[in-house]
């Protein structure tokens, strides 16, 4: 039977990260902190060859690892070698992993509306890491009309959520920004939004999105690949 949908695209998101030259290290269900920093760094990407030989694996034998291979073939291999419980227990934001096949858990819920937060089980504030920078709300920025600001900020952001990653206090994926279109002020969450105006939440989202996603370069020229973008309710 055929998977939904929206898991293989799911999964093509996490290929996407499987699969970045970037290597980065992925953070566990856990968020105990440690008073060494060196001592909270894991495994430089979930395909490392060498991460899968301390398995007893050959990475070989696994061909979502291929990079040889399309995003959509890699994630059909993983869904196919995936038991109906598995990917049950995948689909939530706390994916538990799959450790026959080398897939650690994730934890795909971190939030950076206006700065790196600690809602959300991805992210955590420690000693090493007692907290981030924090902008005024979405509604208040978009006020000022200002893209290039829009943009500085995606910067900082992008920046310090790939560097609490690195640290192993964060994951890569981030549920903002909220490009709902504001509509009805009774909704009690339009201070998240840029609001009400389609131009200019898209120019917004523009703007956030390239740079947190991507380092700052030409259109379509972005240099290493910073962190997945989930938008709330695009």
């Amino acid at each position: 039977m055929a998977s939904p949908r929206f898991f293989l695209l799911s999964l093509a998101l996490v290929m996407t990260i499987l699969s970045a030259e970037s290597r980065t290290t992925f953070t566990s269900l856990s968020s105990s902190s440690s008073s060494s920093v060196s001592a909270k760094r894991n495994f430089t990407y979930v395909c490392d060859p060498t991460r899968f030989a301390k398995m007893g694996f050959d990475v070989k034998d696994f061909g979502f690892c291929d990079k040889s291979l399309s995003y959509e073939i890699r994630a059909k291999d993983l869904i196919d070698r995936m038991t109906l419980a598995e990917k049950v227990q995948n689909l939530g934001d706390q994916a538990y992993g799959v450790q026959r096949l080398g897939l650690p858990p994730y934890n795909w819920w971190s939030e950076a509306l206006h700065g790196v937060s600690d809602v959300g089980h991805g992210t955590h504030f420690d000693q090493n890491v007692p907290g981030a920078t924090s902008f005024p709300t979405v509604i208040l920025t978009a006020a000022s009309f200002n893209e290039t600001l829009w943009k500085k900020i995606g910067q900082v952001v992008s920046t310090e959520a790939r560097a609490m990653y690195n640290l192993g206090n964060a994951g890569l994926t981030y549920w903002s920004p909220n490009i709902n279109v504001v509509r009805d002020p009774r909704w009690g969450r339009a201070l998240e939004t840029p609001g009400e105006d389609p131009f200019v939440v898209g120019r917004y989202a523009v703007n956030y999105v390239r740079v947190v996603i991507k380092e700052e370069g030409k259109e379509g020229e972005g240099r290493e690949r910073r962190k997945g973008q989930g938008s709330v309710h695009p």
